[in-house]
């Protein structure tokens, strides 16, 4: 098993014991030890089988998990989850992607009237049964169906990073046959959306059939949906996405990379243009309607110039004026991952991060960076052990130390993920909050609030003196946890008049600004910076390029991020006017 499945068994054994109503220390030790080993360099299965190696060697693995690993890889469970699926159906874990509910909620449910499945559960909120329980009422019965409604409209999509993980494993394997010339992934994947719903992959060369062959033989592929002379389809891996692979002449290949990009907008857009200017543009190539000459194919450049365009970035094509702006050659320079200088929102052992200070330092130096902030959790985040206010000045003081001793090899900002209390005040006190560098205020609790509380609240936090930047400013959680609800105009034009800078949270579980709600912020005045939320060091790397296409998607350029500052101009943009 690759370490990402490990972990979800893990997570999901916590999740059953939550309902179950485990002991919360044991919950946090499966917890921490799937979050430890999804993050763990090495492949944990290769250690457990190696009989000269100890997998409790590694920090967060305790004798109780040691053995659970040992019996995943013999038989792929283990004795505390073989428990509780007796005890509670596995359908039940779906019902833990219901906003309102809880562990708890779930399990007085299934006691009361054997909820199991999100069916269950709708049919029991229609009845009107919801609200007879305690702690529930006709409101969250409301806040639920609509939870329900959402998560079946998500139903069969991917995060963005897993499509990504799939298409990387998919075409390092396909590269390894012979005779490829060219192997790309398509789609929404190459868009950057933040979720996907299949995955399309194209490939050119004389073994490209032969490519077919050995991509329905792989041994994660569960279900061969369909084979046909120049493309197969599959379920691949547990999770059962659908993957398209299509062999294409390469003649051909611009014009499909930009027919299986899409979007379909876009393309339905582009097909209107060439119909206007005597062509017709398929996936095999753009054509004179008259005669059937081929104009354009080979490359995407040459399908667009043709069609007297500039090549338009794939993160731009959703039809939202980027065919104008290609046609006007006024298309935004967008950012790149090069452009980056630093990283300024991270976590450290301090809180609930898994590395040190020194060890996120020296990972962000071997990217080439040159400043990072360390911005770990304030005090209200007790599970993380945040900091008061004693810790938060001692810890600027320590940086300015560092600094000042140079040894660190980096320029480091004292910062703070500052949480927003409920009426909209700062968890630490404003005097605290000045000694350090930068101070991001994010939302971590209470996000069931009507609109015009959550805005206030949000009004009333952006007025602090400190505050330099809005983390991840709308909460969500793709495929988890919608957008709370708030007046975001009203936000961005209070954030902008402050000069506080809107988050783009590049962690995959997060992509928070989203590309829509960039473009929005952008064109009315906004600036922001993009940071990686790491809580490993692994993910300063893993978690960039997520924020970069966030931007992208919102137009954005390099003058409108934070982090493109050489350090010199950084300190002074930090500044509060």
């Amino acid at each position: 098993m690759e370490n990402r499945e490990i972990a979800r068994l893990l997570s999901e054994t916590a999740d059953l014991m939550q309902i179950g109503g485990d002991d919360g220390f044991r919950i946090r030790s499966y917890r921490n030890a799937a979050s430890v080993i999804e993050t763990y360099p090495e492949r944990i299965d290769d250690i457990v089988g190696n009989p000269e190696r100890k997998v409790t060697d590694i920090p967060g693995i305790g004798k109780g998990i040691g053995g659970a690993l040992q019996d995943i890889r013999s038989r792929g469970s283990f004795a505390v989850r073989d428990q509780l699926l007796q005890r509670f159906p596995a359908s039940m874990l779906e019902l833990l992607k219901i906003q309102g509910l809880g562990p708890k909620g779930i399990a007085l449910l299934y006691e009361h009237h054997h909820v199991a499945t999100v069916d269950d559960l709708e049919r029991i909120c229609l009845e009107k049964k919801l609200r007879d329980l305690p702690r529930m009422g006709a409101k969250l019965e409301e806040k639920v169906l609509k939870s329900i409604a959402q998560y079946k409209q998500s139903a069969g999509r991917y995060r963005l990073n897993f499509g990504r993980r799939v298409a990387d494993e998919l075409m390092k394997y396909l590269e390894e046959g012979p005779g490829l010339d060219k192997i790309s992934a398509a789609g929404s994947l190459r868009r950057g959306k933040e979720t996907i719903g299949d995955l399309d992959l194209l490939v050119t060369g004389p073994g490209a059939n032969t490519a077919l062959e050995r991509f329905v033989a792989h041994p994660r592929v569960h279900d061969v949906v369909g084979r046909g002379g120049n493309k197969a389809s599959v379920r691949f891996g547990a999770e059962g996405l659908q993957v398209d692979l299509r062999a294409l002449s390469s003649e051909s290949y611009g014009a499909a990379m930009q027919y299986f990009t899409g979007s379909k907008e876009h393309n339905i857009s582009l097909r209107t243009r060439a119909l206007k200017l005597g062509l017709t543009l398929n996936e095999y190539g753009l054509f004179r309607l008259e005669g059937n000459e081929r104009v354009a194919g080979e490359s995407e450049e040459e399908v667009y110039e043709k069609l007297g365009l500039a090549w338009i970035p794939p993160e731009l094509r959703e039809n939202c004026g980027e065919i104008e702006a290609a046609e006007e050659r006024r298309l935004p320079k967008l950012i790149q991952l090069s452009d980056i200088r630093g990283d300024l929102h991270m976590h450290t052992t301090e809180t609930d991060g898994r590395a040190s200070l020194e060890e996120m330092a020296a990972a962000a130096r071997e990217l080439g960076y040159e400043y990072i902030a360390i911005t770990d959790h304030s005090k209200a985040i007790a599970m993380a052990n945040g900091l008061d206010e004693q810790r938060v000045v001692a810890f600027a003081r320590r940086v300015r130390d560092l600094n000042q001793d140079g040894s660190l090899g980096i320029r480091i900002l004292s910062g703070l993920e500052c949480d927003i209390r409920k009426d909209g005040s700062m968890d630490i006190e404003e005097d605290a909050l000045a000694e350090l560098d930068i101070v991001i205020g994010s939302v971590h609790s209470f996000m069931n609030m009507e609109s015009a509380e959550m805005t206030d609240r949000l009004l009333r936090a952006l007025e602090s003196p400190n505050i330099r930047a809005l983390g991840h400013p709308t909460g969500r959680q793709i495929l988890q946890r919608e957008p709370f609800p708030f007046d975001f105009e009203r936000i961005v034009n209070q954030a902008v008049r402050r000069n506080v800078f809107l988050e783009i949270n590049g962690s995959p579980e997060r992509l928070d600004l989203g590309g829509g709600s960039v473009r929005t912020a952008k064109w009315m005045g906004a600036k922001f910076l993009i940071s990686t939320d790491s809580h490993h060091p692994k993910h300063l790397a893993t978690n960039m390029p997520y924020g970069i296409l966030m931007a992208r998607r919102g137009w954005l350029e390099p003058g409108d991020v934070l982090n493109t500052l050489p350090f010199d101009r950084l300190k002074p943009a930090l500044q509060k006017p």
